[in-house]
């Protein structure tokens, strides 16, 4: 299959063993490559195959993957967003790549912020989406966000309250499509996350700081690689409010806040999302 017809539906799973382990992941496109880090419960499959294709169509080689121990990958899983670092890392070594642009989604996008505390000579980049500043927090996490997030299995409604804005019509409606595009994938599919893993991260409740890392949060206020953050106005789990207070320390961040959306608005404007980025990317 030419790799131009391959999308995000149809992209076959190709693994890479470093370091004792064995990553799975999956690219599709070509051009200036950039990494997706999942969220919290993610695996390759939740990724919304039309904001993958809508970064394909601007120009972007994307890899997927499934962190150290879940989905399709194998070793010791962490959700510790340091050690989370190493996956991306080894996927710029193993598949040479360079100039890259790291991207993250919720939990993905502490590990993207760690990622570029500790290898900074590799990513040209940051693109995260709905996730949080390390450091003290301005607003939590809503208590809706744990009571929803270690169910066995999500209903649309639950998808609707994690991601997206129940309150919008046009969210929920949204909301809907975005699911529907996920299933659409029936072959070669990730393993879910354990609960036995997962749930564990939610036994705190909400509490400040989200990301208790001093170290990350010096390295964003002295950094002069390009951030975007984009996200959603009202995220129940990672408030962009928290950003917002960092006005005018952090010195290369831009914030992008869609109107009457959550906590994943690549899923609910995966076009615009796309294309923000790629902007973002070609001209800062």
């Amino acid at each position: 299959m030419n790799i131009q017809q391959i999308s995000a539906i149809t992209s076959p799973t190709d693994y890479l063993t470093m370091n004792g382990r064995t990553l799975a992941y999956r690219t599709m496109g070509e051009g200036r490559p950039i990494i997706l880090c999942h969220r919290f419960r993610g695996v390759m499959d939740l990724w919304d195959p039309a904001f993958l294709d809508a970064l394909v169509g601007q120009g972007f080689q994307v890899i997927v993957f499934d962190y150290t121990g879940l989905g399709l990958s194998d070793g010791t899983p962490s959700y510790n967003p340091i050690d989370m670092a190493a996956d991306p890392r080894d996927l710029i070594a193993g598949l040479g790549l360079s100039d890259v642009v790291l991207g993250g989604w919720s939990l993905g996008g502490m590990a993207a912020q760690a990622a570029l505390m500790l290898y900074p000579e590799r990513i040209s980049h940051l693109a995260l989406l709905g996730t949080t500043p390390p450091g003290d927090l301005v607003k939590l996490a809503e208590q809706l966000f744990y009571d929803i997030a270690g169910k066995e299995s999500y209903s649309i409604e639950d998808i609707t309250a994690l991601f997206f804005e129940p309150k919008s019509e046009k969210s929920r409606a949204a909301a809907v499509r975005s699911q529907a595009r996920i299933e659409a994938r029936k072959q070669d599919l990730s393993p879910p996350v354990p609960l036995e893993f997962a749930r564990p991260v939610l036994a705190h409740g909400p509490r400040s700081p989200a990301f208790p890392a001093e170290p990350v949060l010096q390295m964003l206020k002295t950094t002069q690689v390009p951030i975007l953050h984009i996200a959603g106005d009202h995220d129940i789990i990672f408030p962009v409010e928290n950003w917002y207070a960092l006005n005018e320390v952090l010195p290369s961040v831009t914030l992008v806040t869609f109107p009457r959306s959550g906590h994943g608005p690549q899923h609910e404007h995966p076009q615009l999302a796309a294309d923000i980025i790629a902007s973002f990317v070609r001209n800062q």
